[in-house]
């Protein structure tokens, strides 16, 4: 993951940008320090946001609407594009904020999943977070040397990664390849079909933002 820093001062942004930048999504780590405050500004298209942290922000809106947000770490929240705000930092602690910003809307016909959809085949490790006409977001959480049968992923998707992953991977044809990241770490995947295993003695969780 290439990562630009951009230096933290009295009303910036510290943002960690990472490669996915494609047709459909661009897909940011931002780091908003204690008690940095924006300037006005919008957001153009519709974003999940995905907490690394527990923290909280106070939205300012330029028609005087005020909203108070606070969140868990790994949390995760819909939001909508438009409406010119500032942000607030109140805490003390900086927030992390993995945001997936959506390039595209939302497909003419609703997206078909396949027999082998994980959220079917491993209900007690795939959870349907959130769901609406342009995504499907999955919390995965798969228990020390646990394996998940072969399954199949239809569409492209976007993983964050919440813990470190010692996996491996094999394919429907019997390739096997080992799959290695950090927490924290967002790649962006095509389709595919295999089953895996977790190779370490932790559990093992991501979020996944299916791109319908």
């Amino acid at each position: 993951m290439k990562l630009l820093l951009l230096f933290l001062s009295a009303g910036v942004f510290a943002q960690n940008v990472t490669n996915v930048d494609n047709e459909k999504v661009k897909v940011l780590t931002v780091v908003q320090g204690a008690g940095v405050k924006s300037k006005l500004h919008e957001h153009a298209v519709n974003r999940i946001m995905i907490h690394l942290n527990a923290g909280g922000q106070t939205l300012r809106y330029a028609d005087g609407r005020v909203e108070n947000q606070k969140w868990k770490a790994g949390g995760i929240d819909w939001s909508p594009a438009g409406g010119k705000h500032t942000s607030e930092n109140p805490s003390t602690v900086a927030n992390t904020i993995v945001e997936v910003e959506l390039k595209q809307p939302a497909p003419a016909r609703p997206a078909a999943f396949s027999p082998l959809d994980p959220v079917k085949l491993a209900p007690a490790s795939y959870q349907v977070e959130l769901e609406n006409a342009q995504v499907r977001v999955l919390r995965v959480k798969i228990g020390p040397h646990q394996s998940v049968p072969l399954h199949e992923h239809g569409l492209p998707r976007v993983v964050v990664y919440m813990t470190d992953q010692d996996f491996k991977v094999t394919e429907a044809d019997g390739k096997e390849e080992l799959s290695k990241h950090k927490a924290g770490d967002v790649t962006f995947s095509g389709v595919a079909k295999h089953k895996e295993q977790n190779m370490s003695s932790r559990p093992f969780e991501v979020i996944v933002v299916e791109l319908k």
